[in-house]
């Protein structure tokens, strides 16, 4: 009452709930509701409304279809169906999938909410949980996350443009003054940032670098919990928990799977991200990394232990350590996707990203290993390439060293039978990486299949397994055709197929990439977003000519366009059978997918 707008924006004044209106004018108020009712049925969408209140008479200034955050644009477009102001289709339309992101990260647990010490109540202005370390000014979270601390809150008595650098790397936001439509707020949702403003009972002391309330003083670095969502402040770390599909947004995906004809699988190398991914959705593995099993404990010195082999027999003794290991981790995964296919790529990156480089760390290999410091320099060197991301990869080492895909493949298939045996429907499928030839994909298929046939026989049981390839090399998607022969399935590995189309060097480009965008030589980064007119050209040529020699071919894109809305649509188009994306992206490319059907 008796403020301007530009008061509310600017944070001196902190606004009522639009109910309060009810109270003090109820002739303005029932106007102003059918007014809202009136709009909101024209423009079949919510709106935000500008108005204002002369003398008791109402005046509407403007209306327009209103921002929203991801929580809100689900509600929106469910609440719109059940009121029948808006189609399944059309509603589905409305929500934006990159949005959804905002709704995929961790919030506070409920039970250690009821734990937590609330210290004062503001106003919920952009949803999302955080807890992090407190500081005062944005040069403060700058300098602590330079010096490697992760988890920041950055709390002001009202931000300005000055700030932004802060709430960029901030987790968090808390403001004492302002309200929804504040600098604070309208950032904060911007980003998808978590955000309690108006929080008018805390006392910052920028001086002292404290702030306080009844009593209780928290000091710069003390821990503190924001839940953007309530617009509650917490004291101390309150723990948190993966998000889960339920309310709106579970309607919402059951919705998008009505209408959706492509499938959303995962890139998962853990059960327990498998699990998280089939919670979001998922149906099904479209990229089990094996390499990343290598690293946990004991194992990579299994892997150094064959590498550092003087010979095949050295090499399959270090293999059989490795074969428990991997064959119990594919249990786990194939147990988290009862019911659907898992994809699962043999050893793809060059062995010397598996031994240390680091005279101290040689030491200790050569140490353990029984060996001198020189035999160990010497096999490391000999391991290094002018050009590893083209060098002796993926298939090569299988053609190389048939022993690891041996190993690999005993694993895969002795698992499977496993989980079978406890009553688990499982489906195998092998995937041969930086395939770029016929006879490359033949010679490590020859080398599954005989190796599936013996365990077979040694079991007195088999299972259906497929045998597929990564197309991530451009002479691939040219020969498709061939490569489909021995093919059960082809997956676009688009991360490295972009890296080999324009020749930019994955992690290099970034130093250059943000120049082409300036000068306009290209409007995206194409590891983020596909490039539909060149790489896209090869996986339309790879998807055409493999399904020419092989109509029933299952093909997929396993790369990190898998959860990129624009990249998905053109997927859908292609006339794959799934893409494939990381767990927390799974309903992006949900909706993304169920967005490409209603379209077509």
């Amino acid at each position: 009452m008796n403020a301007q707008g530009e008061d509310v924006v600017a944070g001196i004044r902190t606004p009522q709930s639009i109910d309060t209106l009810k109270d003090v004018m109820p002739e303005c108020y029932k106007e102003f509701v059918q007014i809202c009712k009136t709009l909101e049925s024209h423009y079949r969408d919510m709106q935000d409304m500008e108005f204002t209140i002369e003398d008791g008479k109402l005046f509407m200034l403007q209306t327009r279809n209103g921002k929203r955050t991801a929580q809100a644009a689900i509600k929106i477009a469910v609440d719109l169906v059940k009121e029948k102001v808006r189609t399944k289709e059309e509603a589905l339309l409305m929500v934006e999938p990159k949005q959804l992101d905002q709704l995929l990260h961790p919030m506070f647990d409920a039970d250690a909410l009821k734990k937590a010490k609330v210290l004062a109540t503001g106003l919920a202005a952009s949803p999302g949980a955080a807890t992090g370390k407190l500081y005062f000014t944005a040069e403060d979270v700058k300098a602590a996350s330079e010096k490697g601390e992760k988890d920041l809150i950055l709390a002001r008595l009202e931000t300005s443009p000055e700030d932004i650098e802060g709430m960029n790397i901030a987790h968090g936001i808390l403001t004492i003054r302002g309200g929804m439509t504040s600098h604070a707020a309208v950032v904060a949702r911007g980003m998808g940032k978590c955000c309690v403003s108006g929080a008018g009972a805390l006392n910052i002391d920028y001086k002292a670098r404290t702030v306080e309330i009844d009593g209780v003083l928290l000091k710069e670095g003390d821990y503190i919990s924001l839940n953007g969502s309530t617009g509650v402040v917490y004291k101390g770390q309150v723990e948190t928990k993966a998000a889960e599909l339920s309310g709106d947004f579970a309607e919402l995906m059951d919705l998008a799977d009505k209408y959706t004809k492509l499938q959303v699988r995962t890139n998962a190398d853990t059960p327990h991200d498998a699990a998280v991914a089939r919670n979001f959705g998922a149906i099904g593995i479209g990229l089990c990394r094996t390499e990343h099993m290598f690293f946990e404990g004991d194992r990579i010195k299994a892997v150094r232990e064959m590498i550092l082999a003087s010979d095949e027999q050295g090499r399959r003794i270090a293999l059989a350590k490795l074969l428990p290991m991997q064959r119990g981790d594919f249990e786990g995964i194939f147990e988290a996707m009862d019911g659907f296919g898992v994809t699962i790529r043999l050893l793809d990156p060059p062995l010397h990203e598996f031994v240390p480089h680091q005279t101290a760390t040689q030491k200790e290999l050569a140490k353990e290993m029984g060996l001198t410091l020189e035999e160990v320099k010497a096999k490391v060197d000999s391991l290094e390439e002018f050009n590893p991301m083209l060098g002796h990869r993926g298939c090569r080492l299988g053609i190389t060293y048939p022993e690891i895909t041996e190993m690999q493949t005993r694993a895969i298939i002795e698992a499977a039978l496993a989980v079978k045996a406890r009553g688990i429907d499982v489906h195998p499928e092998i995937m041969i990486p930086l395939v770029g030839s016929l006879k490359e994909i033949q010679n490590q298929a020859d080398v599954i299949n005989a190796t599936a046939a013996k365990v077979f026989e040694e079991a007195g049981t088999s299972v259906p397994y497929k045998v597929g390839t990564m197309i991530e090399v451009p002479r691939a998607a040219l020969t498709a055709n061939e490569i489909a022969t021995v093919a059960d399935f082809f997956s676009f590995g688009t991360n490295d197929l972009t890296q080999m189309t324009f020749g930019f060097s994955r992690d290099d480009a970034p130093k250059f990439l943000k120049f082409y965008k300036e000068h306009g030589i290209i409007k995206t980064d194409p590891f983020e977003v596909l490039d539909q007119e060149g790489v896209g050209q090869l996986v339309r040529m790879g998807v055409e000519k493999g399904r020419a020699t092989k109509p029933e071919l299952k093909v997929g894109i396993c790369g990190e366009h898998g959860g990129e809305p624009s990249s998905v649509k053109f997927c859908a188009k292609l006339g794959m059978n799934y893409v494939s994306c990381s767990p927390y992206r799974v309903p992006i490319a949900r909706v993304a997918a169920a967005q490409a059907a209603i379209e077509d």
